[in-house]
């Protein structure tokens, strides 16, 4: 078998990989091997410690020839216990987890299988990683021993890549020809290889964890519905829960907002949080953080993030996927980690390889350091709106350059977590000394950095920059110097649409004269100047075009970052002594990504500034980033809407796409914590900074930006004299106990969910329910309607079911029928575990733009038959009912935004069989494959509208009735009823890709193929 895959591999025997592996064939030594993120080991729920004896060393299971086991063996193989992550990395409070007990006769079984596996064809490059002082830190595949060249050129990023085919390498999932094709990345890329890839982890957040866990539950039903053993749906690989999209800003500027927010989280969530417990129990191998511990991406970054994993002695670089677009963050620690779509995490848990392009990389050079008074935040829009207009798409971004080496870590996570946002797979930073640094920061032990720092050293993945740099290859290139960076935003309706922060009042006028659009809201010129007057709480305020309603210091981006969170404390401070005040109208918050950010807080003595301005801690979560804003008062609701007001929000995020913060903040601005602080006190947008004063201070004289502005001498100051290791280590070892009202909830235990059929929150799938043992095979599309008839720019948020439910929307219908409150309605994120709800509010965006519509805004279209207008799920429901199939055309760039699976459930669910764009964002574009709809590309040039069609027509696709006859990227012929054709682009990607259309989706293909272990 490994003479074969070997022989395949490449068009000579002289390749280099036949070189390094020629000695090897003749051993007939078997060796076992991690297989890069641990088995099935008992699912942990972050709550009440456990007992010293729960930690150990795991059952070693860790053999690659597993493949070719029988399915008597596979099940005796996953009944074997396994603790969680299968490695002691941190501390024994941070990781112990319950051990399910295995009889002694299965543990000698299992040890005797090991030894019948297939010998590993990269044996002869593993080899032992010394300590100084004697002993050794583990094994590993050595990269240098392959001696091949190639390899000092590859990208640090490529180099992660390559290690984990080295690592998997076993002939079936993944062969040594896939091992070539990363070596010889620098000719290979250009040519849209596929590569296998199995990451060593896997990050869920809430939101997307629950859906999830509920598909996972619904394999379970499926596999035991078609008589085979439900016990095969488990994690492969550490999965790492985070709960923290829930939180929402309905108490703000009060001492016990956060209080009184959490008990209102838990209230409205207490079955999706029990759902989730369960999930910690019922399956093997998962780690969930409770509410009120930290947003996702923070809490990976500061203490689940490995770098480098130590599993049962085998030493491999740490690796994730997340279902939320903003992995990325944890780039910025070395760790190659991006967003993928729920459906295709959850193939990735159940040990599924992923199936992705070799991506180019662009190298991306930073030189030179940050003036005065910039942040991390300045930059990081600099760096999105550069690689936006680059074309990123599909391709990792490479960060080096000696700039790279005065950028803290913080300011690294802060421009990695933005990759989503400039079109990017990753943006990577490689491991360096300020890695090091970090690690120790956070709370990491000196053993644990220094087998990092070894390890990577030792396998050529460690950048030093006081040595030489061996110039790198890379796909593209791009350059800044640092001391160009300025002060910036955001917006008013996109992130990649920086405006220097002295333009800002210029940028605003424009908008507010531009025709509707992404810079333009079309105020009339006797308008822009209108002053709206109204009683709040008793007492006189005004609202105009531009004043300034939410101010929100939020999300993972900057709260991560001690300097710009720091730096946003300071301008509390010397506000509160100069006298100003933030409007009491401004809606201010401040939700910290995790416990550590208060600690430094009021170690340092500024918190108490923050919270005269009205910024107190809400809560530890997303909040206002991800729509979770809560509502304004009725008053300021009022007065913007019966006048028709252009609000406005400037918060810390990362997103700001309209309809998104807010349905009442037509613009939203993206802004550093200080800045964020400093329109609050100024209470406009239409505002410059360097000529007019921001507020009148207690003295009666004005007070202008630079009075407020700390220098970055006293940002470093506070950074350097407030936070702490101990900050960090007292955090997470106070999370794993978990809170009371976490630890209160009760969950039955049970291999199989007990489904209610009476909650609105979780709800059994239909995915599943007519699925049968053999796949269905391909379809096409006949004489479809176009349901939904979109321009450019259409993101996941107007797609994917986000924000609140709004009164008179097909979901409210829904839970009225139900007898939910509609203060009960919740969140359509909080109801992501109920298809019925999600189906209701795909493309349920207020702010939706259709072509059938003329202009007019909103989540409605035409059905074509009749020509009614009707919301789109009952436009879709028409259809559906009278046997219909339907195809949405759309513009360039269509899904971007957040990594949401619901964005391709939801449309699957109404019936969409195909979609047909300009372009497509990429993990959208996979989502869509894998739940069975048909990507199709026009061709260059080509549109809906240069191709006069209206959308009225209807649409035929035919492809072959065979999967072998359909070939990735092959041309499709779509024919209308008007006698009009055009070709099209068939955007299934890959072979593997082709293989999910032919089981009808990701999860049945994953099922069917477990069903034969």
């Amino acid at each position: 078998m490994i003479a074969a895959s070997l022989s395949s591999s490449s068009s000579s025997s002289s390749s280099p990989i036949f070189r390094a592996l020629s000695h090897r064939l003749a051993s007939s030594t078997s060796l076992s091997t991690a297989s890069g993120g641990g088995g099935g080991g008992a699912a942990r729920v972050l709550g009440k410690p456990q007992s010293p004896a729960a930690v150990g060393r795991p059952v070693s299971d860790s053999c690659h020839g597993s493949v070719s086991f029988s399915s008597s063996v596979r099940s005796l193989r996953w009944s074997v216990s396994r603790w969680s992550h299968g490695v002691d990395w941190r501390s024994p409070v941070s990781l112990r987890a319950q051990i399910r007990s295995a009889t002694p006769v299965i543990e000698r079984f299992q040890r005797k299988i090991a030894t019948m596996a297939p010998e590993h064809p990269f044996k002869g490059i593993f080899t032992s990683l010394p300590k100084p002082g004697g002993g050794e830190f583990g094994k590993f595949y050595s990269l240098p021993a392959l001696n091949d060249p190639r390899i000092d050129k590859l990208p640090y990023s490529i180099r992660i890549l390559l290690e984990s085919a080295i690592r998997h390498c076993d002939g079936f999932q993944v062969t040594t020809g896939d091992v070539e094709k990363i070596l010889d990345w620098e000719n290979s890329s250009p040519k849209q290889v596929e590569i296998p890839f199995k990451p060593a982890r896997v990050l869920l957040q809430d939101f997307t964890g629950v859906p999830a866990v509920v598909d996972l539950a619904a394999m379970r039903d499926a596999m035991n519905k078609l008589g085979n053993d439900p016990n095969k749906i488990n994690p492969l690989v550490p999965v790492d829960l985070v709960i923290d999209h829930s939180v929402q800003v309905d108490v703000a500027r009060s001492e016990n907002a956060i209080q009184a927010n959490m008990e209102l989280e838990f209230q409205r969530n207490k079955e999706r949080f029990g759902f989730l417990k369960w999930g910690s129990t019922a399956f093997r191998n998962m780690l969930v953080v409770p509410p009120g511990s930290g947003i996702v991406h923070q809490v990976n970054l500061e203490y689940l993030g490995r770098v480098v994993f130590n599993t049962d002695g085998i030493l491999y670089p740490d690796s994730v996927v997340g279902t939320d677009s903003h992995t990325t963050m944890i780039d910025g620690l070395g760790v190659a980690g991006w967003g993928v779509g729920g459906i295709e995490a959850e193939a990735a848990m159940l040990g599924q390889p992923m199936s992705m392009v070799l991506p180019g990389v662009v190298g991306f050079k930073l030189s030179g350091k940050l003036q005065n008074g910039v942040t991390a935040t300045d930059l990081v829009l600099t760096v999105t709106q550069m690689l936006r207009k680059h074309g990123v798409v599909g391709k990792f971004v490479e960060f080096y350059g000696e700039g790279v080496g005065h950028l803290s870590l913080a300011d690294r996570a802060t421009i990695a977590n933005m990759s989503p946002e400039y079109g990017a797979t990753m943006g990577f930073f490689p491991v360096d000394r300020v890695t090091l640094e970090y690690l120790k920061l956070t709370g990491r032990s000196d053993e644990t950095v220094a087998m990092v720092e070894s390890y990577l050293r030792a396998n050529k993945m460690f950048v030093d920059y006081s040595e030489p740099q061996q110039e790198k290859v890379y796909s593209s290139y791009l350059e800044l110097d640092l001391v160009d960076v300025e002060p910036s935003l955001s917006g008013p309706k996109r992130p990649h649409d920086r405006v220097s922060l002295k333009d800002m009042k210029a940028d605003w006028h424009s908008c507010l004269n531009n025709k509707v659009g992404f810079k333009g809201f079309a105020v009339p010129k006797e308008e822009q100047d209108k002053v709206v007057k109204f009683s709040f709480r008793g007492q006189p305020a005004e609202l105009r075009h531009g004043s300034v309603v939410i101010a929100a210091i939020t999300s993972c981006t900057n709260t991560s970052n001690p300097s710009v969170m720091l730096g946003a404390a300071l301008v509390a401070k010397k506000a509160t002594e100069l006298g100003l005040e933030v409007k009491p109208w401004v809606k201010t918050s401040l939700a910290p990504g995790s416990g550590v950010v208060t600690k430094y807080l009021l170690q340092s003595g500024l918190q108490k500034y923050l919270n005269q301005q009205g910024f107190n801690i809400v809560g530890y979560g997303c909040t206002t980033c991800i729509g979770n804003s809560g509502e304004l008062d009725e008053s300021v609701s009022a007065a913007i809407s019966e006048n028709d007001i252009v609000a406005a929000a400037v918060l810390s995020g990362n997103r700001n796409f309209e309809g998104r913060v807010h349905p009442l903040t037509r613009a939203n601005y993206l802004a550093s914590p200080p800045l964020v602080v400093a329109y609050a006190l100024a209470g406009t947008v239409n505002i410059d900074f360097e000529k007019d004063p921001i507020g009148t201070g207690k003295d009666g004289k004005s007070v202008y930006f630079k009075d407020v502005w700390p220098s970055n001498e006293e940002v470093a100051e506070a950074v350097q004299s407030s936070v702490l290791p101990d900050m960090f280590r007292s955090t997470y070892e106070a999370i794993t106990k978990g809170n009371t009202m976490w630890n209160s909830l009760e969950v039955s235990p049970g291999t199989l969910y007990q489904w209610d059929p009476k909650s609105t929150y979780i709800h059994d799938p239909p995915y599943f329910k007519s699925m049968s043992l053999d796949p269905p095979g391909p379809h096409g599309v006949k004489d479809a309607y176009c349901l939904l008839n979109f321009g450019d720019s259409i993101t996941t948020d107007h797609i994917s079911p986000a924000g609140s439910i709004h009164k008179d929307s097909p979901a409210a219908k829904y839970l009225l029928e139900r007898g939910v409150d509609r203060k009960d309605f919740n969140s359509y994120g909080s109801r992501r575990g109920n298809d019925e709800i999600m189906a209701r509010g795909t493309f349920a965006n207020i702010r939706i733009v259709n072509k059938f519509l003329n202009g007019e805004v909103g989540p409605r279209t035409i059905h074509i038959p009749t020509r009614e207008k009707l919301s789109v799920y009952d436009a879709a429901m028409r259809y559906k009912e009278a046997g219909q199939d339907t195809i949405i055309l759309a513009g360039a760039e269509y899904g971007s935004g957040s990594s949401r699976d619901w964005a391709a459930k939801g449309p699957m669910l109404q019936g969409v069989k195909a979609v047909i764009a300009k372009s497509f964002e990429r993990i959208h574009r996979s989502n869509l494959v894998g739940m069975g709809i048909i990507p199709l590309c026009f061709k260059p040039g080509e549109d809906a509208d240069t191709l006069g069609l209206t959308g009225y027509e209807r649409f035929t696709i035919n492809l072959p009735s065979k999967i072998g006859e359909i070939r990735p990227g092959q041309d499709i012929i779509v024919t209308t009823n008007l006698g009009k054709s055009f070709t099209c682009t068939l955007r299934f990607d890959t072979e593997v890709e082709l293989a999910y259309f032919d089981h009808g989706g990701i999860l049945p293909y994953v099922i069917r193929n477990l069903m034969k272990r």
